[in-house]
């Protein structure tokens, strides 16, 4: 199985935001454990809608990320690709959780929880029941 992480490549997190990722750590799993893990840039690759092909050109099965927002979560739906949103932390200790089915994730997690800079291609909406972007 193939797990990709969207990865903060300055201390080894799970970075926040899908459309906005610079890195991915990409990791081979076998026999219930990583057999092995590199760092690839996405520099060049063309944003939201060129990341799940991305993705699925390096076999990824399952994305653990940060946020995803609605477009993001549509292209990795349509490359096959299982979403794990609303992960922080450690990206190697994540894969771990997720391998041994322990992986703490909030399907509601919005891309744009962090705010990073302020701008957003979507609207976003605060309300009772949390954040929640749209188009």
């Amino acid at each position: 199985m193939i797990i990709a992480a969207c990865y903060d490549n300055t201390d080894g997190s799970v970075f926040g935001h899908f459309g906005r990722t610079e890195y991915f750590k990409i990791y081979d799993v076998e026999d219930g454990s990583i057999a092995s893990s590199e760092v690839v840039s996405t520099e060049g690759t063309g944003g939201h809608e060129a990341l799940g092909p991305f993705l699925k050109g390096h076999g990824v099965e399952v994305l653990i990320a940060g946020g995803a927002g609605q477009r993001a979560r549509d292209v990795l739906a349509g490359c096959g690709i299982k979403l794990f949103p609303g992960v922080a932390g450690d990206a190697d200790e994540a894969v771990r959780a997720y391998i041994a089915g322990d992986l703490r994730f909030d399907m509601e997690a919005s891309c744009c929880h962090h705010h990073e800079g302020g701008e957003h291609e979507h609207g976003c909406h605060h309300d009772g029941e949390g954040h929640h972007c749209h188009r």
